[in-house]
């Protein structure tokens, strides 16, 4: 079994980025196979309602080559799905919302390609907002019919500068137990 991880911060070695390695080391001590993909690094453009997913029903989006393609069929390969954000005024960033929009309009108009997969939202911040961003990966898993996994509390760290995260006790634990969830659920759906 596959997870797939998506790093959607600006910052490569962040908070997000350490979050998302506390989730991932508890999938792989579960025998896993994991990869966390930094998209940080792009500049991903969002869905321009071009409709051309529609009507190619291929699982694949039109739009100049910015990576999302590779992105999207690493999450139709993957059995669990993993989105990881900062909270940037209150939301995912901008290339997290790109992923979120292409990947899921094409996904879905393609005959529902990440239905019944498993995800699971992972969020950085600082002070306020952070729940508005666990809600919006939870919509999109939710639209796009998977089963969404939780842990003992909002999958949520706190902490301002790189790697302040990694002094939320709490947050650390909540990614952990996120990791032993999901390592769980999909190891009970493919049983």
């Amino acid at each position: 079994m596959k997870v797939v991880l998506f790093n959607g911060s600006a910052r490569k070695e962040g908070n997000t980025n350490y979050s998302l390695q506390l989730v991932r080391d508890e999938l792989q001590k579960e025998g896993l196979e994991c990869e966390i993909i930094w998209i940080g690094k792009d500049s991903l453009q969002g869905c321009t309602a071009c409709g051309a997913c529609i009507k190619n029903k291929d699982g694949k989006c039109v739009l100049p080559d910015d990576g999302m393609n590779s992105y999207i069929e690493k999450m139709i390969e993957a059995d669990g799905i993993i989105l990881g954000s900062p909270t940037y005024f209150a939301d995912v960033t901008t290339n997290m919302k790109a992923l979120i929009e292409r990947a899921g309009y094409v996904c879905r108009v393609s005959g529902d390609l990440l239905k019944r997969k498993v995800g699971a939202a992972v969020v950085a911040v600082r002070r306020g907002g952070g729940t508005h961003v666990f809600e919006s990966i939870n919509y999109f898993y939710l639209i796009a019919q998977m089963i969404v996994v939780g842990s003992s509390y909002w999958n949520l760290g706190y902490g301002q500068a790189p790697e302040d995260v990694k002094d939320d006790d709490e947050g650390i634990q909540t990614f952990k137990t996120l990791g032993q969830n999901v390592a769980y659920v999909l190891k009970k759906l493919n049983s």
